[in-house]
């Protein structure tokens, strides 16, 4: 099956099984990477699904992409293009939509599998919009909580799951912004799950299989 023209670039793994409205599994890579990355995870993810690996839509130099850009500067050290981040909330919600009507696929079993940026973004978009999500992967990142609505306490999460997985010697996100998650989660009443593991910023084979069964667990 052809990639159909939607508002992000993508890859696709059509589901292995036969299914009259196969669920969608949106894959959100990390900064300074793209589409091809987190693809690689697809073969080994259940059969039932569709799975979407989504390019980010600003481009860094002198490769790799961006859900939104990080500026390092001198004087105010570290910080986060946040216009540009929730710019990406809102395509990424367009994209969801856009992907089930191209792809025919079930509105109502949706994961997001997000790392790092990614994970940032798979959290604003099940936060703000839990309406459109009902499984959420997300592999060394955090919650920005400049990301989520005033209004969110609000939102009906009861169908919600998440699963939460960091490095302890995480180089690029501190292990203790991960830990604030579940936390955040617990007060929102959304079932969630947490792991930590001695690697550094990326997806330990152990962290891989974990969440793989998580998965797996949730969709039977």
């Amino acid at each position: 099956m052809q990639t159909k023209k939607l508002s992000l670039s993508h890859l696709i793994r059509p589901n292995k099984t036969l299914v009259e409205k196969p669920g969608l599994l949106l894959m959100l890579h990390g900064y300074g990477s793209d589409e091809n990355d987190l693809f690689s995870f697809a073969n080994e993810l259940p059969e039932e699904l569709f799975i979407i690996s989504a390019k980010a839509p600003y481009p860094l130099q002198p490769y790799g992409n961006a859900w939104y850009s990080i500026y390092f500067d001198a004087t105010n050290g570290k910080f986060n293009n946040t216009v540009e981040a929730k710019s990406s909330v809102e395509l990424i919600v367009r994209f969801l939509k856009e992907s089930i009507e191209a792809y025919d696929l079930d509105a109502k079993n949706v994961t997001l599998l997000g790392f790092s940026q990614g994970a940032i973004m798979s959290y604003a978009v099940a936060l703000n919009y839990p309406e459109k999500v009902k499984i959420v992967i997300a592999l060394s990142g955090f919650i920005d909580r400049d990301l989520i609505a005033a209004n969110a306490p609000s939102n009906n999460y009861a169908h919600l799951n998440i699963y939460t997985s960091h490095g302890t010697a995480d180089q690029v996100i501190p292990v203790e912004w991960a830990r604030m998650t579940p936390r955040f989660l617990n007060e929102l009443n959304i079932k969630n799950s947490y792991s930590e593991f001695p690697v550094g910023h990326g997806v330990s084979p152990q962290n891989f299989f974990e969440f793989r069964n998580w998965l797996l667990e949730k969709l039977s």
